[in-house]
């Protein structure tokens, strides 16, 4: 998925990125933006995550949504 679709995209995604991470702020999602290593980053932060766990989380949540970046 090429960076315009995934903007484009991203508001409809944000929700469920929120219901999985409710940690996450509104902040957080704007930073991320669509960025999947950003919002791996914000991830770590908010839940004190090595970077392994927090792509390993974000890959099953991709894999059970059928969303690719």
């Amino acid at each position: 998925m090429n960076d315009d679709r995934i903007s484009g995209n991203w508001k409809q995604f944000k929700g469920k990125v929120k219901e999985k991470w409710g940690k996450l702020t509104d902040d957080d999602m704007d930073v991320a933006e669509g960025k999947r290593e950003q919002l791996v980053g914000r991830i770590q932060e908010r839940y004190g995550y090595e970077k392994d766990q927090a792509e390993k989380e974000l890959k099953e949540w991709e894999d059970s949504n059928q969303y690719r970046w």
